[in-house]
């Protein structure tokens, strides 16, 4: 670059193109490409209402639980919100470089996380300062993308130091053509001691779509229908017959529109045209879509209308019929930090978690990108507050959304409020502002919030529940060949095996789990016998034939689990015999 500079001739001639790139964005990919050897583990005595809700909060870095996700929430996650970690130089970011030694990774980071070493301060002074910071975010948004379903759509916070890479990577990520908008926050008011004397109250969020299919629309529309005698059954509203197009873009749209019925000429504007060209305006007339002035006296219109019928508008709209389009423009009542900061006071008595989103403003997006049945994911999600506002806006307006919470457990800092109210990361807070948001939320609505689900299931993010069977040959002994007999890790309970199945073979993670005792051996209903498994020892030949009886659609047992070797040699026999279309799973 120093020689192109100073010269006056072409230095280099490679042709160069047009691209976003920065070092090890290769391996990034390579790492959303990468399976996972990780599984979920249920926690019941962290959660609310385990046995019912619908919701689901997991603890454990982000990246693999995305990749956990992928098989079972393929396409049905209808919302994403995130707010990452701000690339200021001071916030805590991933790291999800696995291949530095342990001490060399300690030096790095100044501080663990429980998942071994995955955190890292990220300085100005750091030459990778942006690259880091997109190694970081990029695997994370592939893998966000399948998640999403066809009219999906993904909302992200973020300030100056990243939005102008951020955009480029959900450019490359989502397409150009879905991205959707960003929408401005102010976040605080005007501050004076600032760089250059300028004040930036602004944050962004960036918002894009999985396809064209996705629709953002606001209950409100106030159209106006007339129900008139020339068209009974019909309601119709009026609108502007111009739009902002000059003559010269649209020149079959400049002409002259006259009343058929008096003759009467009305000159278009040369630099704002008619909505129909000279060749259509007949069609238009017989089908009675236009007005002139004088058609009804309780119309004040001095130049031709449009006519649209409200059963057209249906039609067209669809489920959006009587919503209107979103404005970048956030309401006023959005609110900013200190709102946000004020929400976590009136639950925590303190505040330990600094600058959280206020519930109006995310109570916006949910409701203006969602349905009420959908489920909403925040895979940083902080101190929960999707979460809070997913159950706000559900005891508003009746819905069943469900949110999933995803949360590296992060410490929190010795000298920090958190910390000094007791709190030893992240994840404690995020789950006692659901526990204490749900409460207050059922107290304030009383009897119409009896049925509103704010529990949610603790998953945390664990090592596979199999054992390593690969050892070098010098490694081998009687006693480890005896400890391989079983190859279920000895501290992984049946619970874990469930979901690790449920995993594996795509149930909800928050499906409908009963359990059922048959000749005194624990079995596991999930979904009604869409799968049941049994995990326990010394299954006989009656429990097997129970459980083939109930013609679930998966059957799973342990390797170690049948009583002898007569049962093993009827296991097959006994499904033929009474459910053949069972799909049998052994683990």
């Amino acid at each position: 670059m120093l020689k192109q500079e100073l010269a006056d001739t072409l230095i280099d001639e490679r042709e160069l193109r047009y691209q976003f790139t920065w070092p090890d964005k290769q391996k990034s990919v390579l790492l959303a490409n990468t399976p996972t050897n990780k599984t979920l583990r249920p926690c019941k005595e962290e959660s609310v209402d385990f046995d019912n809700t619908q919701n689901l909060y997991i603890e454990g870095d982000n990246l693999e639980v995305l990749k956990l996700l992928q098989e079972t929430y393929l396409g049905k996650i209808k919302m994403i919100y995130i707010d990452p970690p701000y690339n200021t130089g001071n916030d805590f970011v991933y790291n999800d470089d696995f291949s530095q030694e342990a001490n060399e990774y300690k030096e790095n980071s100044g501080q663990l996380d429980e998942q071994g070493n995955r955190l890292f301060q990220n300085t100005e002074s750091n030459g990778r300062f942006h690259t880091d910071w997109l190694n970081m975010i990029y695997p994370r948004l592939r893998l966000a993308k399948d998640l999403l379903s066809n009219d999906g759509v993904i909302f992200i916070s973020i300030d100056d130091n990243e939005v102008e890479n951020l955009k480029k990577i959900c450019n490359e990520i989502f397409g150009e053509n879905n991205f959707v908008a960003m929408f401005p926050w102010r976040k605080r008011t005007a501050k004076s001691d600032v760089p250059f004397g300028v004040s930036q109250d602004y944050e962004w969020i960036v918002c894009c779509a999985k396809s064209n299919e996705f629709k953002a629309y606001i209950e409100g529309g106030t159209r106006k229908y007339f129900e008139t005698p020339d068209f009974p059954g019909r309601p119709w509203r009026i609108h502007d017959m111009t739009k902002q197009t000059t003559a010269s873009e649209r020149p079959n749209s400049y002409f002259t529109m006259v009343n058929p019925k008096t003759g009467e000429e009305f000159p278009c504007d040369p630099n704002r045209t008619w909505r129909i060209t000279k060749d259509t305006f007949q069609k238009y007339y017989d089908a009675h879509e236009i007005i002139f002035p004088g058609d009804y006296d309780f119309l004040h219109i001095s130049k031709p209308v449009a006519r649209y019928f409200k059963d057209k508008d249906m039609l067209k709209m669809g489920d959006n019929f009587g919503k209107i389009a979103v404005s970048t423009k956030l309401p006023d009542d959005i609110g900013m930090s200190q709102d946000g900061t004020k929400e976590m006071k009136e639950i925590f008595d303190c505040i330990p978690f600094p600058f959280p989103k206020t519930i109006n403003l995310l109570k916006y997006l949910i409701k203006t990108s969602s349905y009420k049945d959908s489920i909403v994911l925040d895979f940083f999600s902080g101190s929960a507050s999707i979460a809070h506002a997913v159950m706000q806006l559900n005891a508003e307006d009746g819905g069943n959304r469900k949110f999933i919470m995803v949360q590296l457990p992060e410490l929190c800092d010795e000298k920090s409020e958190a910390y000094k109210a007791g709190y030893n990361n992240i994840c404690e807070i995020g789950k006692e502002r659901i526990r204490c948001a749900g409460a207050k939320i059922k107290r304030e609505n009383g009897l119409t919030a009896q049925d509103l689900d704010t529990g949610f299931r603790v998953l945390k993010l664990d090592s596979s529940n199999m054992k390593d069977v690969y050892y070098r040959p010098e490694e081998y002994s009687q006693t480890l060949l005896e400890g391989l007999s079983d190859n279920i890790k000895t501290d992984r309970t049946s619970l874990d095996l469930l979901f690790q199945v449920m995993l594996d073979l795509g149930k909800p993670l928050s499906a409908k789990i009963e359990e059922k005792n048959i000749a005194g051996k624990r079995v596991f209903i999930v979904n009604d016998d869409d799968l049941i498994a049994c995990f326990e020892d010394s299954i006989s030949a009656e429990i097997v034939t129970e459980i083939a009886k109930a013609k679930p659609l998966y059957a799973v047992f342990r390797d170690s689990s049948l009583a002898n070797d007569s049962v093993a040699a009827n296991f097959e026999q006994i499904f033929a015999t009474y459910s053949p279309n069972t799909v049998r799973k052994v683990l």
